[in-house]
């Protein structure tokens, strides 16, 4: 039976207050997320106006380009009903839930890292649901004739972050646990 990892001692001795680091970077990297995807999204939409001045060239490989995606990811499983769009939002709460439950569980850099782009991009896109109705997808990169899908901050988020945790799990227990953590030798 492998240790259990025990939480930290916090310095002022009271343990609610007191947050892993492992934990802590995931929270911030999650609000980070969340905060430039939904500013990226509000300055497309109120600033650059995309929804009616139409594609905007920002380089020969990158145009700013409104796509209203009503689906998931690629735009599969497109909901033009309430009802589906509420069941997408319900799936992006879920996965929210599930990924702040898995991070209260990690104590690794890398798996807290990948959790909270996950979570971050999973609450952005979900958020975009619930107010307006799609998720606004913007970004279009391009190479010649060859375009890629239309995405924003939290679907390359998502994808980083799935990155991150197949990286973690080929590399497997290689990434130590965060210092202030201790392995009971009792158990």
């Amino acid at each position: 039976m492998s240790p259990r990892v025990m939480p930290m001692r916090c310095a002022n001795g009271i343990q609610a207050l007191c947050m892993p680091k492992a934990r802590s970077l995931g929270l911030l990297v999650a609000l980070i997320i969340l905060l430039a995807d939904q500013a990226s999204k509000f300055y497309a939409l109120g600033v650059l106006d995309l929804e009616f001045s139409g594609p905007l060239t920002l380089s020969p490989m990158i145009d700013l380009v409104l796509v209203w995606n009503r689906g998931i990811s690629y735009g599969l499983f497109q909901q033009n009903a309430d009802f589906g769009r509420y069941v997408l939002v319900g799936l992006s709460l879920g996965a929210a839930i599930g990924f702040g439950l898995w991070l209260w569980r990690t104590h690794r850099f890398v798996p807290a890292l990948a959790i909270g782009l996950l979570a971050g991009g999973a609450i952005g896109n979900g958020l975009d649901r619930l107010i307006r109705g799609a998720v606004v997808d913007f970004i279009l990169l391009h190479w010649g004739e060859w375009r890629w899908y239309v995405f924003n901050i939290a679907d390359a988020a998502i994808v980083f972050g799935v990155a991150l945790l197949l990286y973690d799990s080929w590399l497997g227990n290689a990434h130590p646990v965060e210092p202030d953590t201790v392995k009971d030798p009792s158990l």
